[in-house]
């Protein structure tokens, strides 16, 4: 299984979702893997960008579900890996605890 290069998360400091639930652990993940973790603050100029992210690779509509988490690969390849749930923060937080227990992000040696 290839490692990512990095993650982005697309979020905004006022949901409850985003900030600690997703944000946080991803951070540490990052930190533990030697990888960035690139954060796109919808409500900041990195609008745009989060925008254009979520809309090539995420769960895209006009007024899109955040946070939106996505891993980068070798080559540029961008994988979507989680959206928020919107019927309740605790079903983030099980899918953030979820995403962090396996696949790519799943716990192993630091670089």
């Amino acid at each position: 299984m290839e490692e990512p290069k990095a993650i982005h998360i697309v979020y905004a400091e006022w949901c409850p979702h985003c900030v600690p639930v997703t944000v946080e652990p991803l951070k540490e993940r990052a930190r533990e893997l030697g990888i960035p973790c690139l954060l796109y603050d919808i409500d900041t100029d990195k609008v745009k960008i989060a925008d254009d992210l979520v809309r090539n690779h995420g769960d895209w509509s006009p007024d899109y579900l955040i946070p939106q988490v996505f891993l980068e690969y070798g080559g540029g390849k961008i994988e979507h890996v989680l959206t928020g749930d919107p019927k309740g923060v605790e079903l983030t937080r099980r899918a953030v605890e979820d995403l962090l227990a396996g696949g790519s992000l799943g716990a192993r040696s630091p670089k």
